[in-house]
């Protein structure tokens, strides 16, 4: 039976067409996200095989985009509170290998990406929503499934948060520094 322009478009062919033209952006959304360029692709990944195992015929790219954005969001958080967990016990058992730079507070400065790491899972989630995705805080209490309150609070904290390392970094640089 050949295909007409009233059958809905088969799942492999979305998926498909969502790689090609907005794989780029989920990944760029998802290092916003996590931080990390290889996590990055792994959440893409892991939203993609959730998003298409689950759906059927019939949605468009940009439905299927929404739905992998939203698993993006959610797998991440949902790693960061089994990270959070382990790092309450994880100081009983392991030394950790990273120290940080002496030039720390300079680059973190200069290194937007470095602030949102700084962030606990959630106010980076919301401040990555407001300022990336450039969502109201109803929408970004929607997509958590939050209340405003809680992403007001989120918002606050976590740009609290980058301020005062932002503020360290220049006034460490406003000391070093005559004229």
């Amino acid at each position: 039976m050949a295909e007409t322009e009233n059958t809905p478009a088969r799942w492999e062919d979305v998926a498909a067409q969502l790689v090609a033209e907005r794989g780029e952006a989920l990944t760029r959304y998802a290092y916003l996200i996590s931080g990390n360029r290889d996590d990055a692709s792994d959440l893409v990944h892991d939203a993609l095989v959730k998003t298409f195992g689950r759906l059927r015929n019939g949605f468009g790219i940009a439905s299927a985009e929404a739905y992998v954005r939203r698993a993006i969001l959610n797998t991440y958080l949902d790693r960061g509170r089994k990270i959070s967990r382990w790092r309450k016990i994880a100081h009983l058992t392991v030394e950790p290998d990273i120290h940080e730079s002496t030039d720390a507070d300079t680059e973190a400065r200069l290194d937007l990406q470095s602030q949102l790491m700084k962030l606990r899972p959630r106010e980076r989630a919301c401040v990555v929503l407001r300022y990336y995705e450039d969502l109201k805080v109803d929408d970004i209490a929607a997509t958590l499934d939050i209340s405003s309150g809680a992403v007001k609070r989120y918002l606050s904290d976590g740009l609290a948060r980058m301020a005062v390392s932002l503020d360290r970094a220049d006034a460490h640089d406003l000391g070093g520094h005559h004229g």
